[in-house]
């Protein structure tokens, strides 16, 4: 589906919605309050469609100062977040660069978020970790102000060396995984010989032990896989630091493209992403949309799409047809 209008017409909104409707939070912000209309205290956003044979319908409802109601076929949900078990949609916006150019916490967010999507079973993985953390955190600025005994860290060490090493072996694994299919389709956008490496090794309790004193010192746990990163680097350059912002743009897109074709029939929500590539890269990019699940693009022209569009969305200020 292509999506087109005028700069500031709203198809970004659009893209927004159905990402809010399908994972349950905007790729935009994390402030609820900014998806209601200015002026207005509650908003809704329901998604109707099909899955095999039957009719499925997403909805969720915001109201200021209460959480998100989620509900799949009218039957509410534990919460928003459950959405993402129904369906798979990922999103290109311009921001999503900094999953590239941005600091090591992004991209640690952005690929425990792939985790999550490729092995539903440990999606809470990246969050048990934190918790683990936070509490040994805890402890040491107990024990550093004198109100705690060393011995009280002994559980949370064993519980962060654990799943610590753990979320470090599936963050692996999932680079693993994408490693082929984000090398090939970067070379399709002429991106030579990218590749992705992780930056960190298992923690153990032994290492933990070791630098107790320091840690207890600065009242935070000073290793694991809360500080680690990934590169993403074309031939042996890290793109973060030597990449061009086109190249930036390329890498994060075949990121995109290699974990759609890991998914089911995922839902691909593409936001102005035609305008930076050059017209032998927009017609890579068609074919291979062109063999995946759904996809919707905005553009500003219909002919920014090198290829017939299954529909075509005119959006104009507070109207789509």
């Amino acid at each position: 589906m292509l999506v087109v209008g005028r700069n500031g017409v709203g198809k970004t909104n659009l893209l927004e919605s159905l990402h809010v409707a399908t994972q349950g939070f905007s790729p935009r912000t994390r402030q609820d309050a900014q998806l209601i209309r200015f002026g207005e205290t509650a908003g809704r956003v329901v998604v109707e469609g099909r899955r095999a044979s039957s009719p499925v319908e997403l909805s969720v409802t915001l109201r200021e100062g209460q959480a998100k109601e989620a509900r799949l076929n009218g039957a509410r949900l534990p919460s928003a977040e459950s959405l993402r078990r129904e369906v798979s949609t990922l999103v290109f916006t311009p921001d999503r660069l900094t999953v590239v150019k941005g600091g090591p916490a992004a991209r640690r967010a952005y690929f425990d978020r792939v985790l999550g999507r490729l092995s539903p079973a440990r999606a809470a993985l990246p969050q048990d970790y934190l918790a683990a953390l936070a509490q040994r955190n805890a402890a040491l600025r107990r024990v550093q102000l004198g109100l705690s005994e060393r011995a009280a860290l002994a559980p949370w060490t064993e519980q962060v060396a654990t799943l610590g090493a753990e979320l470090v072996r599936q963050r692996r694994a999932t680079l693993d995984v994408l490693a082929r299919g984000f090398e090939e389709r970067a070379a399709e956008l002429q991106l030579p010989a990218a590749r992705l490496s992780y930056d960190g090794t298992e923690p153990t309790r032994d290492d933990l032990e070791a630098r107790l004193q320091r840690d207890i010192d600065r009242g935070a746990t000073g290793a694991g896989p809360h500080l680690d990163d990934v590169t993403i680097a074309s031939e042996d350059r890290d793109l973060r630091r030597f990449g061009s912002q086109g190249e930036q743009r390329l890498a994060v897109l075949s990121l995109l493209l290699a974990e759609a074709e890991l998914l089911p029939a995922p839902l691909l929500l593409l936001d102005d992403v035609l305008s930076e590539l050059d017209p032998g890269r927009r017609e890579v990019l068609a074919a291979r949309l062109a063999g995946m699940g759904q996809a919707m693009i905005t553009a500003t022209h219909r002919s920014s799409l090198p290829a017939a569009p299954a529909q075509v969305v005119e959006v104009e200020v507070g109207s789509a047809r």
